[in-house]
Order: structure tokens, then C-alpha cells, then sequence
């Protein structure tokens, strides 16, 4: 399939032939984006060139923290007003849980739903959830109205495909939209996981998966190792993979790698005709 190209694109003679899933709202080929606490002035002008190819961006951490209210709405909206759907990162959940228990999460969860956040990320790469409490922080958080991302695996040790599918599946049955996989369990020693990422793909739905990348936030990550598995997802899975912690400077990118315009090159040759 080619994708239709417009004479007021530039370089039009050249077709994308890869299969990519078209405007929003998408239901695969979702890129979601980190926002570290980009300035509203930076926001605008990312969004300006990136919001037809990022569908989620995630607030990490514990950054909305920080903001004034009328900052964060701020930003929230924005990304709503370019149909950008912002969510709390699962880390700021382990730290309310962390400090002051499983009380805490519905007067957290109607807090996020205050300000404008529309969902939530609920996950352990840090602090530990036994299956009853990633069940009820999921479950708080959909009775307050949020949509919940699941997250599943270690950013320190090392889950089998068993655990990580028995995870996922807690998280859907709990009321979890997708399920994020952590991108520190796709790697061994710099290579991407071949065995468990062929594990997961016949146990988990994939329409239902996203797939984190690694950054600098992983111990000894280097620049070419977050290429490297973003690489070999696309190749792996297809343009329509499901992305996520993509830093808003490689969204471009990322987006031309899924139309084979990356560094990964055409993967075939084709001579002229003459």
C-alpha cells in the first residue's frame, strides 16, 4: 500500500510505502511522548510541527508536581486543544502509594481529575505492587473517571514473560486500558530481547501493548541503544507498533523511521528504468 502524497508536499515523488495507520484519534501507531516540563512557549512550538504523530504525553514523574495550577492546566489543555491526550506517569503513583498507602489513591486520582487529567499510569518500577494492590490502585483510579495505562516490568530486575503477561492481564482485568511494557526488560547487555519480546507477542494482545523505549533515566544507556531497540521494534512488529518515552526532539524521527526515512535505510534496491 502506498500512502497518497499531495504536489504541495515536498519531494512528492517520493511514495511512503509503508502501511501507517492515518489521522487521530489512532487505535495503533500510537507515539507517546515525554514531557519532562517542557516550557508552554517549547510546547506550542513542538505541538505546532508534532501534533499529528504523537497521540499520548506522559507528565513523568512526579513533574506536575511542581507547576502552579494555573501552569499545569496551562499545559494540559494545550495538549488537548491539539488532541493530545496528557497523563500522569506511573512513578508519581509509587510515591503517593510508597508514602502514605493505598488511602491516599482516590483523593490523588479525583486531584488528577480536577486539574484536567484524563488518565493515569499505575505501575511498580520502583515500588512494588503485589497483584491486590495494582487491582484496587487501578480500580480507584477508573471509579474516579480516569483511563488507566497499566505498566508492567522492572527498571532493576529482570521479569519472565509469564510474570509480565500475568501482570498485563491483572492490569486489563482491573479496568486498565493498554499496558505499557518497561523498556529496561527489552534489553540484555545492549540487545534487544529477542526471546521475550517473541514470548510476549504470542501472550498479550498487541493492540493493547506499548512498548517504552529506554533513555538516560537506565543506568549505562547509551544514545545508540535507544536507536537500536527503537530500530528493531519497527522492524519487529511493523510502522504500527505502539511507542512510548519518546523525547520530543526524536518524535520526528521516530515517525520517519516507521515510513522506512530513517537511518535504517530502504531495506531494498531498485534500479532505475531508463
Amino acid at each position: 500500500m502506498t500512502v497518497k502524497t499531495s504536489a504541495k508536499e515536498p519531494f512528492a515523488m517520493v511514495p511512503l510505502t509503508s502501511v501507517r495507520s492515518g489521522e487521530k484519534p489512532r487505535k495503533s501507531g500510537l507515539t507517546m511522548m515525554m514531557d519532562w516540563g517542557l516550557p508552554l512557549g517549547q510546547q506550542r512550538d513542538w505541538l505546532e510541527l508534532l501534533a499529528p504523530v504523537v497521540d499520548l504525553a506522559k507528565f513523568v514523574a512526579g513533574t506536575s508536581r511542581l507547576y502552579s495550577e494555573e501552569y499545569l492546566t496551562d499545559k494540559i489543555n494545550l495538549y488537548k486543544q491539539h488532541d493530545v491526550h496528557p497523563f500522569i506517569g506511573g512513578q508519581f503513583v509509587e510515591y503517593v502509594y510508597a508514602t502514605q498507602g493505598l488511602a491516599a489513591a482516590k483523593p490523588f486520582f479525583e486531584e488528577a481529575k480536577r486539574l484536567g487529567f484524563d488518565a493515569i499510569e499505575v505501575s511498580d518500577n520502583v515500588v512494588p505492587l503485589d497483584g491486590d494492590a495494582r487491582r484496587t490502585l487501578i480500580r480507584a483510579a477508573v471509579d474516579c473517571g480516569l483511563e488507566v495505562h497499566g505498566e508492567v516490568g522492572s527498571k532493576s530486575d529482570a521479569t519472565s514473560a509469564a510474570q509480565l503477561i500475568a501482570q498485563a492481564n491483572e492490569c486489563f482485568e482491573a479496568g486498565a486500558g493498554v499496558v505499557l511494557v518497561e523498556g529496561a526488560e527489552l534489553l540484555i547487555e545492549g540487545e534487544p530481547n529477542r526471546r521475550l519480546l517473541s514470548e510476549l507477542r504470542e501472550g498479550m494482545d498487541m493492540s493493547r501493548v506499548i512498548f517504552e523505549l529506554i533513555g538516560p533515566w537506565i543506568s549505562g544507556t547509551h544514545h545508540c541503544d535507544v536507536y537500536d531497540l527503537k530500530k528493531f521494534l519497527v522492524s519487529e512488529f511493523g510502522p504500527d507498533v505502539n511507542l512510548a518515552n519518546v523525547m520530543p526532539e526524536h518524535v520526528w524521527e521516530t515517525e520517519a523511521l516507521r515510513v522506512n526515512l530513517s537511518v535504517t535505510g530502504p531495506g531494498s534496491l531498485a534500479v532505475a528504468a531508463e
